[in-house]
Parts: C-alpha cells; structure tokens; sequence
C-alpha cells in the first residue's frame, strides 16, 4: 500500500517534502518489479539536477533502471546504507529505502505529481 503523505512521480519515485527539502526514493511498485535490488549508485551531493532528469541507477538481478528525479534541487544528502545493503529498498521502500534528500528548487514543480490515488489509478492503468 502507498502512503498517502507522499507526492508520486510517473518513473515511480515518490517525494515526501519537509520545508525546503524533499526526500526521494523509489515506490513499492518500482522495487516489486525490479525484483532483488544487489547495486545502487548514488547521486552525487552537491550537484544540481533538472527535473526528470537521471540522477543515479539501480541493478536488480532483472534489469538496470535509471532513477529519475521528480523534482528540481540540489542533492544535499544520500543515504550511504544503500552503497552496502541495497537490498533495504526492496525491504522497507517507503522508510529505510529512501535514496536522496534534495534542496527543492521550485515547489510549484510539486504540483505536477501524483497524490496517492492519482499514483494507484497510474499503475493499475500500467499494469494492464
């Protein structure tokens, strides 16, 4: 189940925003379909990313797949945890599993993400 405090993205990361900050990470959905995750790399911190832009890949013993950014800012913070256990995404995505914190800069951006229905409707009309 997604939560419903969260803002999604249509590359299934989601977004949680405190002040100017925005922790990412990748949905439940997007770590359930890659399968064991066994790599991330990281974004790096300091570096400013356009929205949907990649900022860092992930290897599962499926596929490689970009990370998409669903929002414009400056990387601030990485969770290194996931350099050694990657596997924490596939555990606890919506918790442990967060990927990056970004310095968000445009909030208006966050208008044009999903609210948790909005992302439930968008990967049931996926799944089809």
């Amino acid at each position: 189940m997604n939560p419903d405090d969260l803002k999604y993205h249509k590359e299934h990361t989601w977004v949680k925003v405190s002040g100017r900050k925005a922790t990412i990470g990748l949905t439940d959905y997007a770590q359930n379909a890659l399968g064991d995750i066994v790599y991330i790399d990281l974004p790096e911190i300091d570096i400013d990313y356009e929205i949907n832009s990649e900022i860092g890949e992930i290897e599962s013993v499926k596929a490689t797949s970009s990370i998409i950014t669903p929002l414009s800012g400056r990387v601030i913070e990485v969770n290194e945890d996931l350099s050694e256990s990657p596997e924490i995404i596939n555990e606890d995505p919506y918790g442990k599993g967060w990927i990056a914190i970004l310095e968000i800069e445009d909030k208006y951006e966050l208008d044009d993400l999903m609210d948790v229905s909005e992302y439930d409707k968008y990967i049931e009309e996926e799944a089809k």
